[in-house]
């Protein structure tokens, strides 16, 4: 496989790091940013919008770019770089990519038309409280008027229960719910307008924004055929969403690592500077490993998606998930360590970027959830004998 990019793909990576630094030159443009009422800037996201960056993993048939997994997956890994709270992941590639698979023509003409030029803001509410990573909805139900089964007349949907965390819906106009729907017929999708939810947004750990969503008897309409079972896709599109937050874990650990080194080599000790010593030298050498090991099964996951089988970007999921996991752990508290009491504290990069990494893990998958999915999959072997 060829891992490097091409000039398109090069020219992109510049943009999107020039318009970044711009607006994150330092990390205290950033504590600026999470602490507004937002938690993102409007007007970077509007810029994006104007760059195309918003449409890229959408067809030019429903106002995108069209664009591929390798260019989308770039924007994640400069997102991560200087640790931007613009929900990109969230919106663009989670909440963006559920319409873009279940909706019929006119909702993503609509949807992903007035997504990728800034119009509106888009949040998957698919996780309920006290369960993860499924593609099951348990948390919210979905009711209907009539018989689902007669396929005639029209119906009235409402959903029911609550939906957290939902990364990025405090400021979302629309939610995206995943839905149990009635009598046992799967889960559907449906689309809720924010105002007839009750939404109470909060910070979590790295200071970006989530939400809690109530739902009661709130007005719904199907994404895509009404009452199908939708689950397969769901899946789908959080593995997506899993791979291109695997990117963004790249970007943020790209940072440290180099954060890290220059504070190791500037940082003064006894009269000489910290890269002196010889165990913390061997320390940042281990970091730089596993942050290789993280990007080439970034790269390699990144890719996989263009092949289109389900089954294969599954499985690269969860392997990637599982690594970046691993090496974000060791990365993140490494640069802590390294970098002694102040990397402890909000006003540091290094503290934040680690509390992402976590919040990342726990939004997408941790690494035991991962190991677990790829356990399952060994089906090849009747008996697995003890080692003596």
């Amino acid at each position: 496989m060829d891992f490097t990019y091409d000039d398109e793909q090069q020219a992109l990576r510049e943009a999107v790091r020039g318009l970044l630094a711009s607006a994150y030159a330092d990390h205290d443009a950033r504590r600026t940013t999470v602490a507004s009422d937002d938690g993102f800037d409007r007007a970077l996201w509007g810029r994006l919008a104007e760059m195309g960056i918003l449409g890229l993993p959408f067809s030019e048939a429903d106002g995108g770019v069209g664009a591929g997994p390798v260019e989308i997956g770039i924007v994640c890994q400069e997102l991560g770089r200087v640790l931007a709270p613009e929900p990109y992941l969230a919106c663009v590639v989670h909440a963006g990519g559920l319409v873009a698979a279940v909706g019929s023509p006119e909702q993503k003409a609509d949807l992903l038309g007035r997504l990728s030029s800034g119009e509106v803001l888009l949040a998957a509410a698919d996780t309920s409280p006290g369960s993860r990573w499924s593609s099951h909805a348990d948390g919210v139900r979905a009711s209907v008027s009539g018989d689902l089964s007669t396929g005639s007349g029209q119906r009235a949907w409402t959903l029911d229960g609550v939906a957290d965390p939902v990364m990025g819906g405090g400021a979302a106009d629309i939610l995206v719910v995943t839905a149990a729907l009635p009598d046992g017929h799967g889960t559907g999708v449906f689309l809720v307008d924010a105002s007839a939810a009750g939404v109470t947004a909060y910070a979590a750990a790295d200071l970006t924004r989530a939400a809690s969503v109530r739902f009661d008897g709130s007005a719904a309409t199907p994404l895509g055929q009404p009452g199908r079972d939708l689950s397969a896709s769901i899946a789908t599109i959080s593995d997506l969403t899993r791979i291109m937050g695997a990117n963004q874990s790249l970007g943020v650990m790209q940072s440290q690592v180099r954060a890290t080194t220059d504070y190791l080599k500037s940082r003064k000790q006894f009269g000489v500077t910290l890269n002196t010593f010889q165990a913390l030298t061997f320390r940042a050498a281990d970091m730089y490993v596993e942050l290789e090991l993280a990007h080439s099964m970034v790269d390699w996951a990144t890719m996989m998606i263009a092949g289109g089988d389900r089954e294969a970007v599954a499985d690269a999921a969860d392997r990637v998930g599982l690594q970046v996991s691993r090496s974000g752990r060791h990365v993140g508290q490494e640069a802590i360590q390294l970098h002694g009491g102040i990397g402890m504290t909000a006003e540091y990069a290094v503290g934040v970027g680690t509390a992402h990494l976590e919040v990342l893990d726990q939004w997408l998958g941790n690494g035991p959830h991962h190991l677990r999915r790829l356990s399952e999959r060994v089906t090849d072997h009747d008996l697995v004998e003890a080692l003596s």
